[in-house]
């Protein structure tokens, strides 16, 4: 019970009782409160202990990381949306396409499509914001990226780009786990998605899909 509700009760509670022993007429049922008036009308006067609401604090350094990661999630957000829109796409087009051929031309087009319209925003990110877009393309799609790389490029472009992640202390296996060590980041996802920012991410994302369409 939070603590407005409780001061709430703790009002309403003598001032019901009173109104109900009115009713009855007993002078016996009636509890007898202090009263203040204001514009003409009289308030129950009770007085109540003294409630200490103490809310954990954040150390300056902890409070900084926290804001970042928040901004991080900000920035990444819309391509982890538009990941998960691709793939679902692009997994829907290879279930039409018989032949191995086909779905090799195919995926070798959408490579080089993606490659011309993120290559140089996705060069401008962090290092940390890297990581935390490798973590929501888990999120949005419910595979991590060495599954996704391994599905669309094979084994072995998995396996490279595997090493790459573990020399940039990043684990392209690792599953998201919002309820273990990604619940920070997933609540302040959360946070984002029902926000009114979510609409911009949004835009941004109508906005990146339209710029592969033209890429085509």
């Amino acid at each position: 019970m939070t603590g407005k509700l409780r001061i709430c009760l703790l009002f309403a509670i003598p001032v019901l009782i009173s109104v109900k022993a009115g009713a009855q007429g007993s002078i016996n049922d009636t509890i007898r409160v202090g009263v203040i008036s204001a514009n003409g009308q009289d308030v129950p006067l009770i007085f109540l202990p003294e409630f200490v609401f103490n809310t954990p604090s954040l150390d300056p350094e902890d409070r900084k990381k926290r804001e970042k990661l928040r901004n991080d999630i900000f920035v990444v957000y819309p391509y982890a949306i538009t990941a998960a829109a691709i793939l679902k796409n692009v997994n829907a087009n290879l279930d039409q396409l018989d032949s191995r051929k086909e779905r090799k031309r195919y995926l070798k087009s959408i490579d080089k499509t993606l490659d011309q319209a993120f290559k140089d925003p996705l060069k401008n990110l962090s290092i940390d914001q890297g990581h935390v877009l490798i973590k929501l393309i888990d999120r949005q799609t419910g595979q991590n990226c060495y599954s996704i790389i391994k599905e669309l490029k094979g084994g072995f472009s998995a396996m490279l780009w595997q090493s790459v992640g573990v020399f940039f202390n990043n684990n392209l296996t690792r599953d998201y786990d919002p309820e273990g060590d990604d619940r920070e980041m997933e609540a302040f996802v959360r946070d984002l998605e029902a926000s009114n920012a979510y609409r911009y991410q949004l835009y941004q994302q109508d906005q990146m899909l339209k710029k592969i369409a033209k890429h085509k």
